[in-house]
């Protein structure tokens, strides 16, 4: 359906079920809505023949005259002939070795919709280089239309090149084109293709405030965008609330979209309502349709349902296949009847269903996440055994649920087969090779897939880094387990708290402190609550680091959350040996986070105070904070400052000393 095609129906799922002839049910009167989807329907026809494009010039009125008619015949004939030869050019367009050398020759003589069925050509025949040639060339020379950037976006959309599809719709000058239903669906459609949809839904609500008129079709658009993201369902409501207020009505795309989405965000009941309400509209629901509500009920196993489903499916007339079979059983094994799971494999097999590995891999995955390893592996086995076509997916399931299992001999000896069998790795299979070796303490093997990923140019992922920093540590190789999480890090990845924790007591157990605060920091600006026994423990290995100052910065965040004893043990330490610019500081900020400085910290201050006459200003301030604080200094601190009274001014010093006298009386007094 060329409608689905210019709104990236594809990349919704659709085209696998829609062979309506037109994407409106004949019991929907809503005519204006027909005509916008066989607009659309026209712009986008790859099968579009030139003459839909040349009426005009084939349209002759007809004068009352003779001689007017004559005049008109010899018209048409020349019309039809200088079509005849536009006709023949662009088949040479097309099949010209050399396109620059074509267009150069021929390029002045061809129209804009001749210009358009070749780059439709091209388009349908996957030719994108010719496609963005053929496009320069006619943006060069001023020969485009609407028809021109609705298709170029759609296929630069096909051919995974949304930045092109991006550019040209951002070139267009003409504020007519530029918010024209056609060309906006397309740029939309080739977004969410690409998997662009957040900026789709974005430019959408600004070709709306330029003044974009929607359509269905704009509609089917963006909902297949919605299939995945968390926010998913809600945008669809959204969108459907908005189709509604406009005036445009539901049809079977539509509702299939929404059954799709209520599926994938586990909105089951939601699912059953919208079904429900499309056929109380009239429509009749087809095989998408009810795999889409199927896929619903998998996600609790509902079986009962599932099965009145499929009866209600065959009572309509409706033959299931491969897709609703294969989502039936995806019910039982989530439902954990295993045995009704084998005779629908066994269906499948018999109705020729079974000649990939999906259905094998959705029953043997299901086995080994129930413990059922061994009923698993004999699935696996007769994959192996029947010859099924495989992409090693049941190789991943295997080696995971040995890996999980503990068989680490077997789950070594399976990657090693699929090493051996398969030349194509994706990051999935990758990871799940990383971690049967790991666990199993095959270095070699690591190294070997590591250098793997670089050849195939493939990014590690999250599960990438978390697998390897578990078996870095677990090897006690925690510089390389460090190195691995700041390159996480800057991939734009965070450690779980587990796994950092871990690390920094590591590092700090091998006298990497400063690795240690620094992981501290990554597991910190990770925009989560860390656990409060994190705080005090990277306190301890930065006060047996001597990181006083990294220290400090820990007390000063998270003071509250650290235990007394760790507070006293880093108030000492800095009193000792800290920056003494910033005792008063530290003082400060325990007293505030609720710690009493006891006379033991102030005298280790005052102490080193006196040691550095310097810093004669900062003890002045600290004796004056103490007064006003309540903190009176202790006999042996008050002897040591009146003996060295003389270099910090002797009557200064007597009148703070005098003050904190009488407060040591008052303080007496009230005990």
């Amino acid at each position: 359906m060329e409608t689905l095609l210019l709104s990236g129906g594809n990349a919704c799922g659709f085209h696998n079920f829609c062979t309506r002839s037109s994407p409106i049910s004949p019991l929907n009167p809503n005519t204006q809505k027909i005509k916008n989807y066989k607009c659309c329907c026209k712009l986008s026809s790859p099968t579009t023949t030139v003459q839909e494009f040349d009426q005009n010039s084939l349209h002759i009125s007809s004068p009352s005259t003779s001689n007017n008619k004559n005049r008109a015949q010899k018209t048409a004939v020349s019309s039809s002939t200088s079509y005849s030869e536009r006709k023949s050019t662009i088949v040479q367009v097309q099949n010209a070795p050399n396109l620059e050398s074509a267009l150069s020759r021929y390029g002045a003589i061809l129209k804009v919709q001749d210009l358009n069925a070749i780059m439709r050509y091209f388009g349908n025949s996957y030719r994108w280089e010719d496609v963005s040639e053929l496009f320069a060339w006619m943006e060069k020379h001023g020969k485009l239309n609407i028809g021109s950037y609705s298709s170029f976006i759609k296929f630069m959309g096909k051919g995974r090149n949304p930045i092109k599809a991006l550019e040209a719709y951002n070139s267009i000058q003409d504020e007519t084109t530029r918010i024209n239903v056609s060309v906006c669906n397309s740029i939309l459609g080739c977004l969410i293709r690409n998997g662009k949809s957040k900026s789709s839904f974005e430019l959408f609500d600004q070709m709306k405030q330029s003044g974009l008129l929607p359509d269905a079709v704009t509609y089917s658009t963006l909902l297949s965008g919605c299939m995945k993201g968390k926010d998913g369902y809600s945008k669809a409501i959204q969108l459907v609330q908005e189709m509604n207020h406009n005036g445009l009505k539901m049809d079977t795309v539509i509702y299939g979209s929404l059954l799709a989405i209520c599926a994938s965000n586990n909105r089951c009941e939601d699912a059953e309502a919208y079904f429900q309400q499309m056929k109380n509209e009239g429509y009749s629901p087809n095989e998408f349709h009810y795999s889409s509500l199927l896929n619903a009920y998998s996600v609790e196993g509902n079986h009962s349902k599932a099965d009145a489903l499929v009866k209600d499916m065959k009572s309509a007339g409706l033959v299931p296949n491969k897709v609703s079979l294969t989502t039936l059983l995806k019910v039982y094994v989530r439902g954990g009847l295993f045995e009704k799971a084998r005779v629908l494999l066994g269906e499948l097999e018999t109705l020729g269903y079974a000649q990939d590995e999906m259905p094998y891999c959705l029953l043997m995955d299901a086995l080994a996440k129930a413990g059922h390893i061994d009923e698993a592996k004999s699935v696996f086995n007769e994959i192996e055994a029947r010859g099924v076509k495989s992409d090693g997916y049941c190789h991943s399931i295997m080696i995971s649920a040995f890996c999980r299992s503990r068989r680490m001999e077997e789950a070594k000896q399976l990657a090693r087969e699929f090493e051996a069998r398969y030349e194509k790795y994706d990051l999935v299979m990758l990871n799940t090779l990383l971690r049967a070796y790991c666990e199993g303490g095959e270095m070699e093997s690591v190294m070997h897939l590591l250098r793997k990923m670089d050849e195939l140019s493939i990014s590690p992922d999250n599960n990438t880094f978390h697998i390897l920093i578990k078996y870095f540590c677990k090897e006690k190789l925690y510089q390389l387990a460090y190195k691995t999480m700041v390159d996480m890090d800057s991939k734009g990845y965070h450690p779980n708290e587990e796994l950092g924790s871990a690390l920094i007591q590591n590092l700090g157990k091998v006298g990497a402190a400063a690795e240690a605060f620094a992981v501290y920091n990554i597991l910190r600006y990770s925009k989560r609550a860390l656990c409060r026994a994190l705080h005090g423990r990277i306190l301890n290995i930065l006060i047996s680091g001597g990181l006083l100052k990294d220290a400090y910065v820990v007390v000063k965040d998270n003071a509250e959350q650290i235990s007394r004893s760790s507070l006293k043990k880093f108030a000492l330490s800095f009193m000792k040996s800290g920056n003494v610019n910033l005792i008063n500081d530290v003082v400060k900020v325990l007293h505030n986070s609720g710690y009493k400085i006891d006379q033991e910290v102030c005298g280790m201050a005052i102490s080193r105070y006196i040691g550095e006459p310097e810093k004669k200003q900062l003890l002045v301030q600290l004796l004056q904070w103490m007064s006003g604080q309540g903190y009176v200094v202790d006999s042996a601190s008050r002897n040591l400052i009146l003996k060295n009274s003389h270099l910090f001014g002797r009557h200064l010093i007597s009148d703070i000393l005098a003050k904190q006298h009488k407060m040591s009386k008052e303080l007496k007094i009230q005990t």
